[in-house]
């Protein structure tokens, strides 16, 4: 009886146990995320986020074009992303920083696997690819960056967002450019 008794108790307690875990381990998933983002509320500290894996992979996308790239505009235009998106994806960690939050420091998983896409291409494939997915990205950057500079809580985070819209605009008909003398 009392061995019954016991079993019941351990089976219940064991049950309690596993059917809490999943939220203890939940709730600590949220401190680290609050603690990862600083002084950031969640919504900038997912804009930010965001910013950092795709300046991330334009630079290392950017540095494919350079080897890559057929065409004299891909290469020039990889440089120019390499170029520009350190020196934004510098001035970002020292926001972040400041604000004493973490930044990702490596790609997502989706980026990643357009990494990989583009790596196998080869010659005027590579170059047309490149040129389409850098239409794609800027403008959707593009869109992301102008709406982040009007709602974006955090005033340096959106003073940032507001300085980089007219480079994006510049990097989107860049693209475009490219794009068209690839076509041919």
């Amino acid at each position: 009886m009392k061995a019954e008794k016991m079993l019941k108790m351990l089976t219940v307690t064991g049950l309690v146990l596993a059917l809490g875990a999943p939220v203890l381990r939940a709730q600590e998933g949220r401190a680290d995320t609050k603690e990862k983002r600083g002084q950031f509320s969640a919504k900038d500290y997912k804009f930010i986020t965001q910013t950092a894996r795709g300046g991330i992979s334009e630079v290392e996308l950017g540095e494919l074009a350079r080897v890559k790239g057929v065409n004299t505009s891909v290469r020039n235009f990889g440089e120019r992303m390499v170029t520009d998106h350190t020196k934004a994806n510098n001035e970002l960690k020292q926001l972040a920083a400041s604000k004493q939050a973490a930044l990702p420091v490596e790609l997502s998983r989706k980026e990643r696997s357009d990494m990989d896409h583009l790596q196998k291409a080869t010659g005027k494939d590579f170059d047309k690819a490149y040129a389409s997915d850098m239409v794609k990205d800027h403008k959707k950057d593009l869109k992301e960056f102008q709406d982040a500079a009007k709602d974006l809580d955090d005033p340096d985070l959106r003073a940032f967002a507001q300085k980089m819209v007219p480079t994006l605009e510049e990097h989107l008909r860049m693209a475009r450019d490219m794009e068209e003398l690839v076509k041919k």
